[in-house]
């Protein structure tokens, strides 16, 4: 890499510098660095270089195809870096989708935004865009970090392809790091251009760059499309004023106030004039390298001293002689011990429009003392900031600036307590906007003679620990006040009370700021009369035990205004020695509020952020140090993507006990009735979410807090838009599946019916044949739904197992104890890659119209399963699919029930990898049209003969016309225990298990031709007729069918298959 000091002159010196190099070394030069003039300028370099290539005719020797133009100078990430390109490349809105698509994925699994990398299928497409073109980029690169553009898609910067880059690090405005810092971390780069002689303010570089980063900025914001230019280059070189002369002391205090001076100055002007003031105030931030401060302040500014008092302000002769409009406005600052006089600030002329005063240094015991009638000829005064001064609070030396709109007063103290006050005097109360009173108890200007004046102030802020004192005066007076500032009140008992009066009639208030009000024992009620307030702070009111909105109207006006602090800004701990007793927040129906900070309350139990706007919700920024938080409601939150708990300060995932979660619209919703008493479990979730990705967030408090105890955690999880019930104690669902699971009399069970063809059956025995269980109704301890209206549930349940403790996936196969799907149109299947169904205990599946193959081969383990329950699925091919396991020891083990019912394209139930169930009691289906055999032979994983039911006492096997045995041909069924079976409609049926000789005969009921053609092994083998009871034959199939039914029956597709077997056997007969 070349590197070299490039003594070009001006902006656009430095543009023809650029193009020409390109131009002169394109054999051997593909990639330019320019750092500007000691860091000052690159930006607005490289901006005007990308406006002049993509001007026609610029530099045809190049022969460029595109110019693409990447401004990341704010940095945000490099997703946010690659959908730039993409956009920059006007590329098909498929490929805009993919970046969304991928943001939507990182919002549910929390990603940070500063983290979220580049996209491949993306880059592949911008590789496209360039491909057989030449180009140039323009890179503004705001990381700090080189970043290479290869893995963005750009094809590589060689001296053999016609591919040429202009880059650079520096930032608007900002630059005071060394080059020298630059070129080492600068890589792959042909050429390093930096210049550090010139004068950016003799040789006028200084302002064709302001004028060049201003049309950029106004071009970024909507608001800012139709204003002037040149007001907005006022604002940057208000901010450059402040930026060189305020003393270090009020540097940042004073100059996080600029957008309101630009405000009051008169130079941002209109019904906008406020939002744009804020906007510009995020863009317009000074840091220049330490030579040019001092470069930059030797011509621009004009300092005149006298009497230990130093006065600045903007050197009018050279912005005069160059044409260049500047805000009048002067700095003085002072150590002088005696009154200081107009003489004394005589540089304060009369169409001086900003003015700020203060100590050189901070003393206590040392004020500026100001003169009466100081500032009388000072009629053009719009903005003034006095800072560790004593004047009379009676008579003020500002009292005849009448176009005065903003006045900060800090530290300042009245030297003359007993004049009186005369109200003729106080009119230029009227023109205030905006009243700072910082630590000065200036109480008479809201006194009963004069408070009235005030009747055009936006804006208040009083700060320090007697500012409680100036709210009794508030009480009917300002009610045109839209923000108001009371912070640090520490000595008043009664706040509550006062706040409450205050708030009475201040309809127009839109941000109120309680900060540091430590005697406030609850929220004032009057809080609710404030109907356009959108932003409210409690930070440090720690008396309030309680911070609860509901009730208060102006909640759903509420809005996040302000950024949360960045990472580098919170400090690691907030030390601090008092009891805070906070217990409860809820912010419940503040549905425009996005964001949060939450810090430093130990004692806090219950967060209530319900009908929020909170998309993800980060206890790693947003809420810290709450140790012992253990109950958090987000019901209502329509947005909400994800909870970020890991690597978290706050403590929450092992103390949290209750976590409920809705994110379906609306907050009138009963909290789930959990079962406070009961001390068996850590931690309770009650959670209904439309995205199933949202599932994602709830795994790792789960996980961490079982401990290898999942006993410890309860929760029901339901994914869907329509869940409408109520989640049972947890202590009444215990055992509760034993209850339901004893109901194995099915001539004791209630019908339920099989569809509007019941009436063309017939009876056999006590019991109709179309009498099916009733399904598990009673959610466990961990029980997790799937229902209508879940989203992205596809993408979830097929999520690699490798990716454990993070989706719905594992919650079902590695934690749940009941499930229940039914109504869904996923064509996937339950999680299996590796998910190990150890604690399922039942299965509800049902109406599920496009699922195929309910458990696939590598979902293994079902030790605990009971119960199994599914109808209504047309498209199932089987519930568990053929394939090896990796293990197999314990597998139904407790497996009790199997109900199936309407499975028509259903060919085999479960395909067998132990060597016996040995609880299996009812086995119950009916309906299912192509079911050949309920059980099968899993790819020789057994290899006995047979598999042994021991406690198998009731089979009912209705309407399946083609089953022709319970199991495969590979082995036989023994189930010595049987007591019960009723055969319908199963006319290829061949064989029956073996029941063995010496116990009781099983009942049966069966239709005669199907007896007949059953197939025996023989006494020995347990397998013969005369083991069983007389059949009971049916004979409802000989009589005359009822007119009419064989219309019912051909809408019936399983029993007119039936009907037509049983024609075709007659005629062959006769």
């Amino acid at each position: 890499m070349i590197s070299k000091n490039v003594y070009w002159s001006t902006l656009d010196g430095a543009v023809q510098g650029i193009l020409k190099y390109f131009v002169k070394k394109q054999r051997d030069t593909r990639v330019i660095y320019f750092d500007g003039w000691r860091g000052f300028g690159a930006s607005a370099v490289l901006r005007a270089v990308a406006d002049e290539l993509k001007s026609r005719g610029a530099c045809p020797e190049l022969r460029l195809d595109k110019v693409i133009h990447i401004d990341c100078s704010t940095w945000k990430s490099r997703r946010a870096m690659q959908r730039a390109i993409a956009v920059e490349l006007n590329l098909d809105a498929s490929v805009i989708a993919i970046i969304d698509k991928a943001d939507e994925e990182d919002d549910f699994d929390g990603v940070d935004q500063g983290s979220r990398g580049e996209i491949m299928r993306v880059a592949e497409e911008i590789d496209r865009a360039f491909k057989d073109h030449r180009f140039m980029v323009v890179f503004h690169n705001g990381s700090g970090d080189y970043i290479d553009l290869n893995s963005f898609g750009f094809p590589p910067f060689t001296i053999f392809r016609g591919y040429f880059m202009l880059w650079t690090f520096r930032r608007r405005f900002q630059g005071s790091e060394d080059y020298s810092e630059m070129e080492n971390k600068v890589q792959n780069t042909h050429f390093f251009a930096y210049e550090t002689g010139y004068d950016i303010i003799r040789n006028g570089i200084l302002f064709p760059v302001l004028q060049k980063e201003v049309a950029a900025i106004a071009a970024k914001y909507p608001c800012m499309r139709e204003i002037n230019p040149e007001k907005i280059v006022d604002c940057c070189v208000y901010g450059l004023f402040l930026y060189l002369c305020l003393p270090e002391h009020l540097e940042n205090e004073w100059a996080a106030r600029a957008s309101a001076y630009w405000m009051c100055d008169g130079i941002m002007q209109g019904d906008q004039a406020w939002e744009i003031s804020s906007a510009l105030s995020k863009e317009i931030k000074w840091d220049l390298h330490p030579t040019l401060l001092d470069e930059v302040r030797g011509i621009l500014i004009e300092s005149s001293s006298e009497n230990s008092t130093c006065c600045k302000r903007l050197n009018g002769t050279y912005f005069d002689e160059n044409g260049i409009s500047y805000p009048p406005m002067a700095i003085t600052t002072s150590n002088s011990k005696v009154p200081l006089t107009p003489h004394d600030i005589q540089t304060v002329s009369a169409d001086m429009s900003s003015y700020f005063l203060a100590p050189d240094e901070i003393s206590n015991d040392a004020l500026l003392v100001l003169a009466d009638g100081l500032f009388d000829q000072s009629t053009n005064l719009r903005v003034l900031q006095l800072s560790h001064c004593s004047f009379s609070f009676a008579s003020p030396p500002f009292i005849a600036c009448q176009n005065l709109r903003f006045l900060g007063l800090h530290h300042c103290k009245d030297n003359e307590t007993t004049k009186q006050i005369d109200p003729r005097k106080w009119q230029f109360l009227h023109s205030l906007w905006v009243l700072d009173l910082i630590y000065t108890g200036w109480y008479q200007v809201f006194s009963k003679e004069i408070a009235h004046l005030i009747i055009n102030l936006r804006e208040l802020n009083i700060v320090g620990p007697e500012c409680w004192k100036y709210i009794p005066a508030l009480h009917e007076q300002l009610p045109d006040v839209q923000m108001l500032r009371i912070v640090k009140s520490m000595d008043q008992p009664n706040a509550s009370a006062y706040i409450d009066n205050y708030l009475m009639d201040k309809t127009k208030l839109e941000l109120l700021d309680m900060s540091g009000t430590r005697n406030m024992a609850r929220l004032p009620t009057n809080l609710s009369k404030a109907r356009s307030l959108q932003v409210l702070i409690l930070d440090g009111c720690d008396g309030l035990g309680n911070i609860v909105f509901d009730g208060y109207g102006p909640a759903t006006n509420w809005t996040s205004t302000v950024e949360l602090p960045t990472r580098d800004l919170r400090p690691s701990s907030v030390n601090i020695k008092k009891h805070i007793k906070t217990s409860t927040i809820s912010l419940k129906g503040c549905k425009g509020l996005g964001s949060l900070f939450i810090r430093e309350l130990p004692n806090l139990v219950e967060l209530d952020l319900s009908g929020t706007a909170i998309k993800i919700l980060d206890f790693t920024t947003m809420v810290l140090e709450v140790s012992s938080l253990k109950r958090l409601f987000l019901i209502g939150c329509e947005k909400l993507r994800s909870i970020k708990w890991e690597n978290s300060g706050s403590k929450v995932e092992p103390d949290l006990e209750l976590l409920c979660i809705d994110t379906r619209p609306g907050i009138e919703r009963p909290r789930p009735s959990f079962d406070k008493s009961n001390n068996n479990f850590k931690l309770q979730i009650h959670a209904v979410i439309e995205d199933a990705r949202l599932a994602r967030s709830l795994c790792d408090p789960i996980y961490s807090c079982h401990k290898g105890r999942y006993s410890d955690v309860s929760f029901s999880i339901h994914t869907s838009t329509l869940y409408d019930g109520f989640v049972q104690d947890e202590g009444a669902c215990k055992d509760k599946i034993g209850q339901i699971n004893d109901q194995v009399n099915l001539q004791q069970q209630q019908p339920f019916s099989v569809g509007q063809y019941h009436d063309a059956l017939s009876k056999v025995g006590d019991a109709p044949m179309q009498s099916f269980p009733h399904p598990p109704t009673t959610s466990l301890s961990r029980h997790i739904e799937i229902a209508q209206g879940s989203h992205n549930l596809e993408s979830e349940l097929d999520r690699n197992w490798l990716l454990p403790y993070r989706n719905l996936a594992y919650l079902m196969g590695w934690v749940s104890e009941s499930l229940h799907v039914h109504d869904v149109l996923t064509t996937a299947s339950m999680p299996g890659g590796g998910w190990y169904w150890d604690y399922l205990r039942w299965c509800r599946m049902e109406r599920c119209p496009k699922m195929e193959t309910i458990f696939p081969t590598n979902a293994e383990g079902f030790s605990r399963l009971e119960t199994i329950w599914m109808a209504d699925l047309p498209m199932a091919r089987c519930i568990w699919s053929i394939g090896v396991r990796r293990f197999s020891y314990g597998s139904f083990e407790n497996l009790r029930h199997m109900h199936l019912r309407d499975c028509p394209r259903l060919k085999f139930v479960l395909p067998v990898w132990v060597y016996s169930f040995p609880r299996l009691e009812t086995l119950h289906v009916i309906h299912c049209t192509h079911l050949c055999n309920i059980f099968v032979l899993d790819g020789g994983e057994t290899t006995v003969d047979g598999v042994a039911f021991p406690r198998l006492s009731t089979i009912h096997l209705q309407d399946l016309p083609m089953l022709q045995q319970i199991c495969d041909v590979g082995f036989k069924m023994v189930a010595p225990a049987l007591e019960t079976i009723k055969i319908r409609g199963c006319w290829s049926l061949r064989r029956l298990p073996a029941v063995g000789a010496g116990g009781l005969k099983p009942a049966i009921e069966i239709e005669e031709d199907v007896w007949s053609a059953l197939e025996w092994d023989g006494v020995e083998a347990g397998h013969h007729p005369s083991l069983f009871q007389a059949p009971l034959h049916s004979r409802y199939y000989k009589k005359k069918l009822p007119r009419g039914s064989a219309i019912r029956l051909i809408r019936a597709p399983s029993l007119f298959a039936c009907l037509l077997i049983l024609l075709v056997k007659h005629s062959f007969s006769a």
